[in-house]
C-alpha cells in the first residue's frame, strides 16, 4: 500500500508541472492524429504519456540514440490507446526498447506474446515480450506516427499485445469487467477472425484489417485495434458490431473525429 501511495504522489507532483514546451512542437509536427484530438484529450494522452516517459526504462539499441523526441512520439502514441479506459500505464512493461529499424530476433520466430517459438532468424519491426519490454523500430514508429490514414500503426500494434498480456494470456482477450462482455467479445472476435483466416487462406488483398492478423487471436486483436485508430469510418461502416466492440473496450469513437486537423 504504502508504495502505491508513493506512486500516486510521485505522478500527482510530475502533472502538477506544465509539460516540456518542446512536447507540444514535436506531437503537432510527429504525430498526426494528436492534431484531430479534442483539447481534453489531447491533455489527457500528454499526461499519460509524461507517466509514461517517467517509468519506464527508454533504451536505444543498434545505434540508435533514444532522445526525447523518440520517447514523446512512441509513448503519446501508445498512450492513445489509454485515453478513455481504466488503466495503470501498462505496469506489465517496465521497457520500451528502440531501434533504428527493423532487427534481426536471434534464433527464433517470435510468436504473439513476443516469445520465440522457433529456430528460424526472422527479421522484424516491432515485438512485445511477456517479460516486460516493447521493442520497436523507430523508422517505423515514426513514420506510423506521421500518417493517421493507412491503417497501419507498429506502435498500436504493439501495446495492444500489452494490453492482451495484462492478464497472463495471450490470447486476443484483454481484461474485460464482466461475463457478458466477455461472451460478446469472444463472439464478435472470433467471427471476424475466422472470416479473416479464410480470406488469408484465399490469397485475398485490400481487406480492411491486415490480413497478418489471421495468424493467431493474439495478432488479430493487435491489427483489429490499428484498423480501429486508423481506419475507423470504414471499419464502422464495413464490420460495424467489431466497431462497437472496440468502441465499447477504449471508450473512444475515432469515427467522430474530424478528417482533418483541429484548431
Amino acid at each position: 500500500m504504502i508504495f502505491a501511495w508513493l506512486e500516486r504522489r510521485r505522478r500527482a507532483a510530475l502533472l502538477a508541472t506544465p509539460a516540456p514546451p518542446e512536447w507540444a512542437e514535436t506531437l503537432h509536427r510527429e504525430y498526426a492524429l494528436f492534431r484531430r484530438l479534442a483539447p481534453e484529450a489531447r491533455a489527457r494522452l500528454v499526461d499519460i504519456a509524461r507517466v509514461l516517459v517517467a517509468e519506464k526504462s527508454w533504451e536505444g539499441a543498434g545505434g540508435f540514440d533514444c532522445d526525447d523526441r523518440a520517447r514523446v512520439v512512441v509513448a503519446a502514441q501508445a498512450a492513445l490507446l489509454l485515453v478513455g479506459i481504466e488503466h495503470d500505464y501498462y505496469d506489465n512493461i517496465d521497457s520500451v526498447v528502440i531501434y533504428p529499424a527493423g532487427y534481426r530476433v536471434p534464433g527464433g520466430r517470435v510468436g504473439p506474446d513476443g516469445l520465440v517459438v522457433d529456430m528460424a532468424d526472422r527479421r522484424v519491426l516491432g515485438t512485445a515480450h511477456s517479460t516486460g519490454a516493447v521493442v520497436l523500430s523507430w523508422k517505423s514508429a515514426r513514420a506510423g506516427g506521421a500518417d493517421a490514414d493507412d491503417g497501419r500503426n507498429l506502435v498500436y500494434h504493439e501495446f495492444a499485445h500489452a494490453l492482451d498480456m495484462l492478464d497472463g494470456v495471450v490470447d486476443g482477450t484483454p481484461p474485460l469487467p464482466d461475463r457478458q462482455t466477455y461472451r460478446t467479445w469472444f463472439e464478435v472476435m472470433t467471427k471476424y477472425y475466422e472470416r479473416l483466416v479464410a480470406a488469408a487462406a484465399r490469397g485475398r488483398r485490400g481487406t480492411l484489417l491486415d490480413t497478418y492478423g489471421a495468424t493467431n487471436v493474439g495478432e488479430f486483436f493487435a491489427v483489429a485495434t490499428e484498423a480501429f485508430f486508423e481506419k475507423p469510418r470504414q471499419m464502422q461502416r464495413r464490420l460495424p458490431d467489431l466497431y462497437a466492440t472496440l468502441k465499447l473496450f477504449y471508450r473512444q469513437d475515432p469515427a467522430g473525429w474530424p478528417r482533418r486537423a483541429r484548431g
